[in-house]
C-alpha cells in the first residue's frame, strides 16, 4: 500500500515537473528524462512491493536495473550520435 502512494506521488510530481520543464525550455528531452526517472522509481517500487523482497533482493534489483539502464543509455547515445552525423 505504501508503494502505491509513493508511485502515484512520483508520477504526479514527475508529470508536473515535466510540464514545467517543457514550458520553460520548449524542448521535449527534459520531459522524457523526467518520465524515465519516474518510471524507474515506480517500477522498482512495484517490484519491491509485489514480491515482498528482502534487503539483499532489493539491493540486487536496484543494481541490476541501474546497470541495464546505463548500458541501454550508452548504446542509445552511440546509435543516435551515429544517426545524427549522417
Amino acid at each position: 500500500m505504501v508503494y502505491q502512494v509513493i508511485g502515484m506521488g512520483v508520477f504526479w510530481i514527475g508529470l508536473i515537473v515535466a510540464i514545467i520543464l517543457f514550458a520553460t525550455y520548449k524542448k521535449i528531452y527534459p520531459v522524457f528524462y523526467m518520465a524515465s526517472i519516474a518510471l524507474y522509481i515506480f517500477t522498482a517500487s512495484f517490484m519491491i512491493d509485489v514480491f515482498h523482497l528482502g534487503k539483499l533482493a532489493i539491493l540486487s534489483t536496484l543494481v541490476f536495473s541501474a546497470v541495464v539502464f546505463m548500458v541501454l543509455g550508452y548504446y542509445l547515445s552511440q546509435v543516435l550520435h551515429l544517426e545524427h552525423e549522417k
